[in-house]
C-alpha cells in the first residue's frame, strides 16, 4: 500500500502492461511467495522492462524511509545506485 513505484515517471505504461500478468499471480499467492515483481523494486529487484531513468521518487516514498534507504533508481539498477 506504501509503495509509489506505479506512479513514478520512469514505471512506464508499456511496462505496467507487461508485468500486469505477473504482478496478479504474486499477489495471488502472497508476497512473501513472490519471484520478482513489477513494483516495489527496493524489496526485489530491478525491473525486467525498464530501461530509462526518467525522473526518480524513490526518497519520496514511505518504504524508503520505513526502511532507511540510501540509494535511488531501484527500478533500473540492483540494489540502487
Amino acid at each position: 500500500m506504501k509503495c509509489i513505484c506505479m506512479k513514478c515517471p520512469t514505471y512506464t505504461f508499456s511496462c505496467m502492461g507487461k508485468s500486469m500478468p505477473g504482478n496478479l499471480k504474486a499477489l495471488v499467492k502472497g508476497l512473501g511467495k513472490a519471484e520478482h515483481l513489477e513494483g516495489m523494486f527496493c524489496a526485489f529487484e530491478k525491473s525486467k522492462c525498464i530501461t530509462k531513468d526518467k525522473g526518480c521518487m524513490c526518497d519520496k516514498c514511505a518504504l524508503y524511509r520505513d526502511n532507511k534507504l540510501d540509494k535511488r533508481s531501484y527500478c533500473i539498477s540492483t540494489d540502487g545506485k
